[in-house]
């Protein structure tokens, strides 16, 4: 308990509200300015490249280094804030906190309701697409087809295959892109790279993708605005037991969210489900050393932020 009180009275004694505030102040132009420059360069760059034989490989290459960003971002700086909060000496001497481990236990719920998100979206295409295609008489069978063809794909049947892998890619990339707006807030100008390389490539609308990169420019600004009004107004201490439980719940749940999409939309989806990948050897080491580039940018910034 006297160690408690001494950390406790420590970390009052580094708080200094109204320098605290000035810089809140300042900050808030710097993050929007940092936040539109980050997101905004792949999307215009993908304005005038699209199309080109470099084009598909940048955006593959910028994906990897978001992945990059984005696991890093979960594993050295989310999660570790969250247990940190979790554990802190106000909540963890109580029940139930001090009982089970649940940073942990929330960052697996939060893995797990992206996937289910990811499901849910993925069998309603897929059942549109089929009721689209739906031919009016019976199925023939595959392995024997009457026009002798041995079960071999014709050309419409390839297009309509092509189709739907197309479709699926840019449902991925929608999928992906919406939760980020939301969830990635956080060092913004290699995120904002990140998210905008996936904005880029999901081939949204002008006014879709203009939105998009407002959210995400706005986004942090307007938190740092909102916390300043109620700390104004309640007189919020987020020293308190609630305020901790609250942070290393909320960061728990993000960093979930965040380590599904790095592994499974980004990663997985990239290195073991993409042609491009897997027709150019030096595209997929380029993608790793992308990859690891972007995960060391990420992981340096733990030093200061």
């Amino acid at each position: 308990m006297s160690s408690c009180v001494t950390d406790t009275a420590r970390t009052l004694a580094c708080r200094d509200g109204a320098a605290a505030a000035h810089l809140k102040l300042l900050s808030l132009l710097d993050i929007f300015f940092a936040s539109i420059i980050g997101i905004s360069s792949p999307v215009f760059l993908a304005r005038y490249f699209q199309g080109k034989p470099v084009y598909d490989k940048a955006i593959l290459i910028i994906k990897c280094f978001a992945a990059g960003v984005i696991l890093s971002t979960s594993l050295v700086h989310v999660l570790p804030e969250a247990f940190t909060a979790l554990s802190n000496c106000h909540v963890a001497s109580s029940h139930p906190w001090k009982d089970f481990p649940f940073a942990g236990l929330v960052t697996l719920v939060g893995a797990l309701m992206a996937l289910l998100v990811d499901l849910t979206a993925s069998s309603h295409v897929h059942q549109s697409h089929d009721n689209d295609n739906k031919p009016s008489g019976e199925y023939l069978p595959v392995a024997a087809t009457q026009d002798g063809t041995g079960g071999k794909k014709t050309g419409s049947e390839s297009s309509k295959e092509e189709a739907v892998k197309q479709q699926k890619q840019k449902l991925v990339s929608q999928c992906t892109i919406r939760p980020l707006v939301l969830a990635l807030a956080f060092h913004q100008i290699f995120e904002g790279m990140g998210l905008g390389g996936c904005i880029a490539q999901a081939d949204f609308r002008m006014g879709t993708v203009a939105y998009m990169c407002f959210m995400f420019s706005v986004t942090t600004p307007m938190g740092i605005v909102l916390g300043m009004i109620v700390f104004a107004v309640t007189g919020y201490d987020d020293s308190s037991s609630n305020a901790l439980i609250m942070e290393g719940l909320l960061g728990s749940m993000s960093s979930g969210i965040l380590i599904y999409m790095a592994l499974v939309d980004l990663i997985a989806l990239d290195f073991f489900h993409n042609e491009l990948m897997a027709s150019h050897t030096w595209l997929k080491k380029a993608s790793f050393i992308a990859l690891a580039l972007g995960s060391t940018s990420m992981s340096i910034l733990a030093l200061w932020a």
